[in-house]
């Protein structure tokens, strides 16, 4: 059977990862890395066009729950609606995977506040983004990734500034099409156990934004013996795509510079293949959503900054929100800088952004819902 190896630090109990993740990241762990074998997933195959066309005109079916479900974070803030009345109508657009969640956000809020009505319309697509804002006809779209950089340019380009774009739920832990972690991995057979972001941006970008020597052969990894100058097979997906996309922002890029990729990656179109490439390349190293691990590859803990503690995409990792790959979804609206929102959409979000907010993304059970921190740096977003 082919099976899947991750790498990672095993905590004793859950009110210890809590405590973990809160705390200053230590430099000197010593701490030999834990393994565990688990069987690859199912293989996944894309939609059909009838199914692409069923999910835009009622929303994407998404698979069964995850068998353990997070806890809310009891530091969320709860919701206090306003006192003054609010009226308004506001149409929106929202992606295929995330119609459901929001229905159930709008239904909740009308509880509050029953003189604004906000809805949303077929078709859905994770397509839309800011195009659609750029356009005038709606007032806000949830998309299911970050904004293309194309539909942030156009809308820019059209109003001098860049829509607001808000995060307001967490991604899923591995549900296909919805928004899964991602994940880097390599053969099997490779002993590298960790891997920094700054070293992923000095294999993968030819534009080193973040100062690394280019790396070309496993030594530079620290690796030696049989493995020292063997060269690292670099696999991608090739952009556009939501994927790359975040790959790029998250680790090729650094402040507004924008990273660019290798030359040499062998570029997939689609992220169907990854794994298996991987799997059958001994010097390889890839990427994927977790949901596409389907073959038997070794996944790698990630350390975003320098001195921090590695990070394997575990499912408990993924709802703290301590794995540095995880995804969210996103509220986009178009507000002017210093300018206040509408007052009914401003509410919105704050409820949004709130421990009711967040309680039905949990009922949902298919995201995640976020913890306080991530809370508060959106509602901080709303506030400029």
């Amino acid at each position: 059977m082919n099976r899947i190896r991750i790498a990672a630090r095993i905590t004793l109990s859950a009110s210890a990862v809590v405590v973990a993740a809160a705390a200053p990241a230590q430099s000197t762990d010593t701490r030999p890395m834990v393994e565990w074998i688990i069987p690859a997933l199912k293989s996944n195959v894309p939609q059909t066009a009838e199914e692409a066309k069923e999910g835009q005109r009622s929303g994407r079916k998404l698979p069964p729950p995850e068998v353990l479900q997070p806890i809310l974070d009891p530091a969320l803030p709860a919701f206090e609606p306003r006192k003054e009345k609010l009226t308004g109508n506001f149409k929106g657009a929202s992606s295929d995977v995330l119609k459901t969640l929001v229905e159930r956000w709008f239904e909740k809020f009308k509880i509050y506040h029953p003189e604004v009505t906000l809805t949303i319309s077929p078709p859905y697509a994770g397509s839309l983004g800011a195009v659609e804002l750029v356009k005038g006809d709606l007032d806000f779209v949830f998309v299911s990734r970050e904004l293309k950089p194309d539909d942030v340019k156009e809308f820019r380009g059209k109003f001098g500034y860049d829509p607001l774009s808000i995060p307001v739920s967490g991604g899923s832990y591995r549900h296909f099409g919805a928004l899964d972690a991602i994940a880097f991995y390599v053969n099997k057979d490779n002993p590298l156990e960790e891997i920094t972001f700054d070293q992923l941006d000095a294999m993968y970008s030819s534009t080193h934004r973040r100062g690394g020597k280019p790396i070309t052969k496993w030594g530079d990894l620290g690796l030696t013996g049989e493995w020292a100058d063997k060269p690292v097979k670099l696999y991608g997906i090739k952009p556009w795509n939501g994927f790359e996309e975040f790959v790029r922002q998250r680790i090729l890029s650094v402040g507004d510079q924008r990273g660019e990729w290798r030359e040499d990656i062998a570029f997939e179109k689609v992220v169907f293949p990854m794994a298996k490439k991987v799997s059958g390349d001994r010097y390889g190293i890839g990427y994927s959503g977790i949901a596409y691990i389907d073959a038997g590859v070794k996944v790698i803990p990630v350390i975003e900054k320098a001195g921090g503690l590695p990070q394997a995409p575990t499912y408990e990792n993924v709802a703290l929100a301590t794995y540095p790959l995880s995804r969210l979804t996103f509220f986009n609206t178009n507000k002017a800088p210093g300018q206040p929102l509408n007052p009914a959409l401003d509410e919105f979000l704050r409820f949004i952004l709130s421990r009711e907010g967040q309680q039905i993304v949990l009922e949902h059970a298919a995201y995640i819902p976020l913890r306080a921190n991530q809370v508060q740096t959106s509602r901080a977003l709303v506030g400029k």
